[in-house]
């Protein structure tokens, strides 16, 4: 067993921290643990709910996670890893909820049907095709397919009433798709830490700077931003989960495997419901395809939302650019964030995705009828006047070097270690959250190799997550039932 002194520090009080640190000690209560956030909440950035999509991504209806190729063929390798990947978060967060953690699971999770919805010749065969590839696959049994209007009204009556009737649509449905509050998810996991032996909580604290000793162990420099003091802290490891914030505090860093990385700042804004009417008929999450050009975050989606107990109506999100890395950052990280190393990997990734920058020029300049018009190719008798402007969060793609193109920008999430396992940051957007404990696996079995490996982690890893170490294939019983308690112990449908 570790002992008792070993030190934690955990920069950035999100899912990410939340999950990392509910795992470290459930593994070794021994463990100090310090979180520090510079924000005077937890949660209230990338995790809170109005900055994200609150999705349980599952690959039940996100189209870019099935990829078609120029002869047709879908490749479903990424929607069954992303599937599998929120079982394994689900069967987690069913024993947080087992032992305790939270008293009632609908204040982080609840049922709302996936629907992925398409309209024109070309996307119609695109979507079922897609139904064809993925709907006999275990993880996605129960998929539903349909070109019948009556059959798409009944699932989303907003999407189809007064639809041209002569146009060409068609959508599948997953009744067990879901909606999370992962802020809430957070803040119950930080309220359970905070009251644990051994765990530091500060808000209102920033990390400015750290630094690699001799000895292995890391020193960081940290501001109280309400006494305004200063104060210097080892750690035996480090985990950068602050979001946006994580790229320069990895680079200041100094790791070697840090080198050339940088950073792409993407905002997002949400068209919100303001008439509860038109909020009570829409009960499912309906995803479209997105634009040509456009990053994956945005993805147009029709959304019902749970917000701290009120149904809630989201269209969106209309990406913008900014160039701050966190929605309470600074306009100067972009400009900050460009070091020798990484600025040829950033100027080769802006020339070679021009288009993507137009794209988000189009975006910042729509007006509020642009918006409304975008909207009502979901839902065509939208009435400008039920829909306010609302910013969703700030999200900072990956940006990573590459031999034959110098740079190029990648959409998903990224694990940085140091060789010797000492420090950990993540980079990058969607899916994010919903793969949050797989995510945290990783930075375990990176970081803590011969501790993962050890007899006492192995069991209690198995007692939390019994997935755990068994791969789908071979073992889709064990999975299936699995989801099977999973969906029970969180109060969802089967």
């Amino acid at each position: 067993m570790n002992p008792p002194e070993q030190h934690i520090v955990l920069i950035g009080a999100g899912i990410m921290s939340a999950t990392l640190g509910v795992l470290l000690k459930e593994l070794n209560p021994a463990y100090r643990i310090t979180i520090y956030e510079r924000l005077d909440q937890v949660a209230i950035e990338s995790s809170d709910a109005m900055n994200n999509a609150g999705t349980g991504h599952s690959a039940f209806c996100e189209l870019n996670y099935t990829p078609q190729d120029e002869t047709g063929n879908v490749d479903i390798h990424k929607a069954i890893k992303i599937a599998s990947s929120f079982e394994v978060s689900k069967a987690f967060w069913s024993y947080l909820v087992k032992a305790k953690y939270f008293a009632n699971p609908e204040a982080f999770i609840n049922n709302i049907p996936h629907i992925s919805f398409v309209w024109g010749e070309e996307n119609v065969a695109f979507l079922k095709a897609r139904y064809e590839a993925l709907h006999a696959h275990p993880l996605f049994l129960g998929m539903e397919y349909s070109e019948d209007p009556a059959v798409l009204k009944e699932w989303m009556p907003l999407v189809m009433e007064g639809r041209d009737p002569s146009e060409k649509v068609a959508a599948t449905k997953v009744a067990i798709g879901t909606d999370l509050n992962f802020g809430n998810l957070a803040r119950v996991l930080f309220k359970h830490l905070a009251s644990l032996p051994g765990v530091e909580l500060h808000l209102q604290h920033e990390v400015r700077n750290l630094k690699k000793e001799a000895d292995g162990t890391w020193k960081l420099k940290v501001k109280d931003l309400v006494k305004v003091e200063k104060t210097r802290v080892h750690a035996d490891f480090v985990f950068i989960g602050a979001g946006g914030g994580a790229l320069p505090l990895l680079e200041k860093s100094d790791i070697e495997e840090a080198r050339g990385y940088g950073g792409f700042p993407v905002s997002g804004q949400w068209l919100v419901c303001k008439n509860e009417t038109v909020v009570a008929q829409h009960n499912v999450k309906v995803y479209g395809k997105a634009s040509v050009g456009s990053p994956p975050m945005s993805v147009p989606h029709l959304d019902t939302r749970l917000i701290d107990g009120k149904k809630a109506l989201l269209f969106g999100p209309f990406a913008g650019f900014s160039t701050k890395f966190l929605k309470n950052g600074s306009f100067f990280d972009l400009p900050l964030s460009i070091e020798f190393d990484n600025i040829i990997p950033m100027l080769s990734a802006g020339w070679h995705n021009l288009e993507l920058t137009g794209y988000l020029i189009r975006q910042a300049t729509l007006s509020h009828q642009d918006r409304i018009e975008a909207l009502q190719e979901y839902f065509p008798q939208a009435e400008s006047d039920d829909w306010e402007l609302a910013i969703a969060g700030q999200r900072v793609q990956v940006i990573k070097k590459d031999e034959e193109e110098g740079g190029v920008l990648e959409f998903g999430t990224e694990i940085i270690h140091a060789a010797d396992g000492s420090i950990a940051a993540l980079l990058g957007a969607s899916p994010g959250a919903s793969t949050s404990v797989e995510i945290m696996l990783e930075v375990l079995e990176s970081c803590f190799p011969d501790k993962m490996q050890c007899e006492e982690w192995q069991q209690k890893l198995k007692e939390m997550i019994p997935l755990y170490g068994n791969p789908f294939d071979g073992h889709e019983a064990d999975w299936l039932q699995q989801r099977l308690h999973s969906n029970a112990v969180l109060h969802l449908d089967d």
